[in-house]
């Protein structure tokens, strides 16, 4: 099992596949990779992959940019160990297509990235029309049991603020007889131009933890996910949420094959050239070097 300095166990892997995307969203955080060196080979996702499984990661999520964009990605999903989940976030255009045989290859659930249902808003949104098409990709990755489902909305001042409930309501209606989809309100990164659509979504939650009948906690993060009459909802709050850092159980690989310590960090580990028990080894030095952004040492204690 792998645990960093702060007494933090690390059970999830965040794979980024590609920086390439079919979408432009202007808030885009691009998984912190400012920089980054050619795409890491299917071979090596796999190698690196095995070497985290075989230290203790439960979980692995491919993100990108747009893994679909990856030929390859059916190839990789289907030479992987068995974790006890592997999912994938996408934007969800090219999903309708390809839902079928990404859990044939072995995927377990999607995350989809949907912010809006108006498609004015999409296209200021994303700079592409495609909100049909990602509508569609939801629909088809529930029918073949992707889930369950979440709809990733993040939350922006006088952009969509005013469609969480309608959201909420969209994603409730594909749960039937069983739960399919959950929204998943995520807090904008307010750095740069952003700022002036940051939302803290703290009163957001107080309005839902006000009207749910069940409060669940995720471990990671200690997310809360309120189960109410219109829907379920789960909150995404890491700015200066010490609690978030606190119970973080995730580390992440780079799309040109490096770790990467944290979403908010430029702290880079090194792994090109390193196989077998150096990799390993590797691996067990950046957890070591993980540090919390929104906490400090007393908040271990």
């Amino acid at each position: 099992m792998l645990i960093d300095n702060f007494g933090r166990k690390v059970t999830n892997l965040r794979v980024v596949l590609t920086k390439r995307c079919n979408l432009k969203c202007f808030y885009c955080h691009k998984e912190g990779e400012n920089s980054c060196g050619s795409e890491i080979p299917a071979e090596r996702v796999i190698e690196i992959v095995k070497a985290f499984y075989d230290l203790g990661i439960k979980k692995l999520k491919f993100t990108g940019g747009e893994p679909l964009l990856r030929k390859d990605l059916f190839d990789i999903l289907c030479n992987l160990p068995k974790f006890e989940e592997v999912s994938m976030t996408t934007n969800g255009v090219l999903l309708e297509d390809a839902a079928a045989e990404l859990k044939e290859c072995g995927l377990d659930r999607v995350n989809v990235s949907l912010d809006t249902l108006d498609e004015d808003k999409f296209l200021r949104i994303t700079g592409q029309r495609g909100l049909r098409k990602v509508l569609s990709g939801i629909e088809e990755a529930c029918n073949v049991d992707l889930t369950p489902l979440k709809i990733n909305m993040v939350v922006m001042k006088n952009i969509n603020d005013n469609e969480i409930d309608n959201l909420l309501a969209y994603s409730n209606s594909l749960n039937k007889k069983e739960i399919k989809t959950i929204l998943q309100l995520i807090e904008l990164l307010p750095y740069g131009e952003l700022k002036k659509y940051y939302i803290d979504i703290s009163e957001i939650e107080k309005r839902y933890e006000n009207i749910a009948y069940k409060i669940l906690i995720r471990s990671m993060h200690h997310r809360k996910q309120y189960w109410t009459s219109r829907g379920i909802i789960e909150f995404v709050k890491p700015i200066d949420n010490t609690e978030f850092c606190l119970n973080c159980n995730r580390i992440r690989l780079t799309s040109d094959g490096n770790i990467k310590l944290c979403l908010l960090s430029d702290e880079i580990v090194k792994l090109d050239g390193l196989h077998g028990k150096d990799l390993k080894d590797a691996i067990k030095r950046a957890v070591m070097l993980r540090r919390p952004k929104f906490a400090t040492l007393k908040s271990f204690l």
